[in-house]
């Protein structure tokens, strides 16, 4: 029989269960240095079921004088103020602690009463994540606190019972999780190409020395020059062209909305914007029965880029997986005649990102910056001939694919957990019941 609790009455009996984060002046950025006990910061929530990315860190000896704030494996952390709703678990495999910023709090559990991880699929559910946006404290930037955190009210079913429902969820998000390692493995790859073949020249400079390429087939080989030609961009393959980035397709951007262009949600269709592009659509995404050009309806495959924003986050390459959709301004669709050429300028925008990302710095005002059209006029890249894009395409081409692929496995997967967990918490699907599904 499930049973009826307070947060507070599942942290374990031990000294700083539940804590929050340092006060302001017991941690700032001064205190950071290269190596030594991670920060789980904002920025470190947000990876699925533990906190990831990049940490920054303090000495030991800073977290000593802080032990009260630090999370071990196992615990739970909760974004305090930022992005309300975010929980994450302190992975097993890691360091053996972490510090809390001023932005988060942490939560020991008491493991004979809760599972922590069932508890943060409870933190993810929509009625929690309901509970979390009424009870925030409005005052300035929405926040909450260990008070609040405290009285959260919660339903545990029993023990074995959580623990069950834990590894059918679990068993979905390790599968999504083997399918980012290996999109990242296969990225890594086809981005390690690109800069071999397109940017470095190799097996031009290769043919240029008297070698055969390393690796390469004989045709393969044969569609590359064997020397260099002088241009404004440095030494490039000669017959290679200049071109603008502009010039590498068709950018058309997205279109403004007003109030009165939105309607109630599901009627028409999701109004793409850069949040959409980031985490996917969700119960914030605005619906539009308004007209558009089809240039500015997409669909999956679509290749997007966002130009628009905080530089170091929003500007990127994106393929966008979920159905058709009204694009947003600050979105260009990035039309191409063919798959093959769709697919190089995908790894294009991805290698000219720190430099996309400098221009829209160097025009950022209030946090945000853009890149615009006249920007990529300027902005010259040395265009390969068709035969080589067409030989490094059928070596990334599966490369692509697979990710693609692999991405909407994931997307699947996340909808068949995110219908169970609200079923499974309900008890109207018993754990024992989906555990003899073959998922």
């Amino acid at each position: 029989m499930a049973n009826d609790c307070f947060v507070a009455d599942i942290a374990a009996p031990i000294k700083n269960a539940l804590v929050g984060g340092p006060f302001g002046s017991d941690l700032v950025s001064k205190d950071y240095v290269e190596s030594g006990v991670p920060v789980i910061r904002g920025t470190n929530m947000g990876y699925g079921r533990w906190v990831g990315g990049d940490f920054a860190h303090v000495t030991e000896e800073k977290a000593d004088s802080l032990t009260a704030n630090c999370a071990k494996p196992g615990d739970i952390v909760f974004t305090q103020r930022g992005t309300l709703g975010q929980v994450a678990l302190v992975p097993n495999q890691g360091a053996p602690r972490y510090l809390i910023s001023q932005s988060q709090m942490k939560l020991t559990v008491d493991q004979s009463k809760a599972d922590p991880l069932f508890l943060y699929y409870v933190f993810t559910s929509p009625e929690q994540q309901e509970y979390i946006r009424q009870h925030a404290i409005q005052t300035g930037v929405p926040h909450t606190n260990l008070g609040i955190l405290r009285r959260t009210p919660l339903t545990l079913p029993p023990l074995p019972e959580q623990k069950a429902i834990a590894r059918i969820l679990g068993t979905l998000d390790d599968k999504i999780e083997l399918n980012r390692r290996m999109n990242a493995t296969l990225e890594a790859m086809a981005r390690a190409l690109f800069q071999s073949w397109l940017v470095d020249f190799d097996p031009v400079h290769a043919k240029a020395a008297g070698r055969p390429p390393s690796g390469m087939a004989s045709p393969t080989a044969a569609v590359f020059p064997s020397s260099l030609q002088s241009s404004n961009l440095g030494e490039i393959p000669e017959g290679w062209d200049r071109i603008s980035l502009y010039d590498t397709a068709r950018f058309i951007n997205g279109a403004a909305f007003r109030n009165e262009d939105f309607s109630p949600d599901g009627d028409g269709l999701p109004v793409i914007k850069i949040v959409e592009l980031k985490s996917g659509l969700s119960s914030q995404t605005k619906w539009s029965r308004r007209s558009a050009g089809e240039d500015q309806i997409i669909d999956t495959g679509d290749l997007l880029y966002s130009w628009s924003g905080s530089p170091d986050t929003s500007l990127d390459a994106f393929l966008w997986t979920e159905g058709r959709g009204l694009l947003n301004q600050h979105i260009f669709k990035v039309i191409t005649p063919t798959i093959t050429r769709k697919r190089y300028v995908y790894y294009l925008l991805k290698y000219l990102r720190p430099v996309l990302v400098g221009i829209a710095k160097n025009k950022q005002t209030t946090g945000l910056g853009h890149v615009t059209i006249s920007d990529m006029k300027r902005l010259m890249v040395c265009e390969p001939p068709h035969d080589v894009l067409q030989a490094f395409d059928r070596i990334v081409g599966p490369l692509f694919d697979r990710s693609f692929s692999n991405t909407l496995e994931s997307q699947k997967l996340a909808q068949i957990r995110d219908c169970l967990l609200p079923k499974l918490l309900s008890e109207e699907l018993s754990a024992r019941a989906v555990e003899n599904i073959s998922v």
